[in-house]
């Protein structure tokens, strides 16, 4: 066997062997990080150590994309982050039992105040790396070459007080997705009940449904309009959000394999810059908090079987809405409510990046 070889079979083996090594490694590792996130240094020597790691940093983050580096860099984020926290805890730790200390108890809330803001932010960066330490990078799956076995979708839009210029692109672009018609039911919800959106239906050939009241907003409108609709699937846009013609190809897939999946959620792109962006003109320049939620957040969550439902550019199996009573009215989060609902029943859901 090569040396290539026997790393791999270390890394991936399921024997007793490979296994006992991956955790006496796995041991040494931790231990070597303790004793060295733990080394007392002087100023001089820790202002060395700060440079270095933040030379040797920049030089792997610009060395290749490879998710190696990538993890090398999380795991020497979370070293120093791990220093300075226990530098900061002995630190205070000491203050308090110096006899020499002369603080109050005024001055003892403010440190400690202090030192618990630091652990939180502490935890929450661990935490965050716990998230999408593996992202999924889910791939879309074939659906059958007959046509005549692809289900049927209700396509729903809801809206309330936008205007037609901006809903009409979405509806356009619904009925532009590449899905048997027969089999693709499109409907404009308007919570707004304006005549100009039911003529516009009309003339498009698009379904138009309104109700008596706006309880509920968005979630109860929602709920309402698949009382009388009968699909399999569903699938939610915003009324600003236009699919792309290939949305359902992309999506449905999945839903078709795995008859447990409940919610399949695609990222959200924004054409027009948000006020930060605008105000610092930086649109498409630096990327935004979407960029971060979409490009890896969420692939993180969905490693963990966890991704959640957006509200909008998502397919979800009409089954599983069904059997948590739709989607969830009693918080103004109504999509991440829903499919905590739906996970709670034994429903998985999905993320897919395109």
């Amino acid at each position: 066997m090569t040396a290539t070889g026997l790393w791999q079979d270390i890394g991936a083996g399921e024997n007793f062997f490979t296994r006992f090594i991956r955790l006496v490694f796995l041991l040494v590792a931790g231990a070597v990080f303790i004793f060295l996130a733990t080394l007392p240094l002087t100023w001089p020597q820790q202002a060395v150590l700060g440079l270095l790691t933040l030379l040797m940093s920049m030089a792997l983050g610009r060395s290749t994309d490879s998710y190696l580096i990538t993890l090398t860099l999380m795991m020497m984020s979370m070293f120093c982050t791990f220093r300075y926290g226990y530098w900061r805890i002995s630190m205070t730790v000491r203050y308090f039992q110096d006899p020499a200390s002369h603080g109050g108890a005024l001055d003892a809330f403010f440190v400690l105040t202090l030192v618990l803001a630091e652990t939180y932010a502490f935890f929450i960066l661990f935490l965050g790396y716990f998230q999408t330490i593996w992202p999924l990078r889910r791939a879309p799956v074939a659906l059958p070459e007959n046509t005549d076995e692809w289900p049927h979708v209700d396509v729903l839009i809801p809206t309330y007080n936008e205007p037609l210029d901006v809903v009409r692109f979405t509806a356009l672009g619904a009925l532009n997705m590449d899905w048997p018609d027969e089999k693709m039911h499109i409907y404009i919800l308007d919570d707004g009940r304006r005549k100009e959106f039911e003529h516009f239906a009309f003339e498009a050939g698009i379904g138009y449904k309104i109700r008596s009241d706006n309880k509920h907003a968005k979630a109860g409108n929602i709920n309402t309009a698949l009382k009388s609709m009968t699909s399999p699937y569903v699938a939610i846009f915003d009324c600003d959000h236009v699919p792309t013609r290939s949305f359902l190809q992309m999506t449905m897939g999945w839903l078709l394999r795995d008859k447990k999946l409940a919610m399949l959620q695609t990222p959200h792109h924004f054409y027009s810059p948000d006020p930060f962006e605008r105000n610092l003109e930086q649109f498409r320049i630096i990327p935004n908090e979407g960029e971060l939620f979409y490009g890896i957040v969420q692939d993180g969550n969905d490693f963990w079987n966890a991704s959640f439902f957006c509200g909008s550019c998502a397919v979800l199996r009409r089954t599983a809405l069904d059997e948590i009573g739709g989607i969830a009215v009693e918080t103004v989060t109504e999509d991440a409510h829903t499919s905590l609902r739906m996970q709670m029943n034994g429903w998985g859901t999905a993320y897919i990046n395109i």
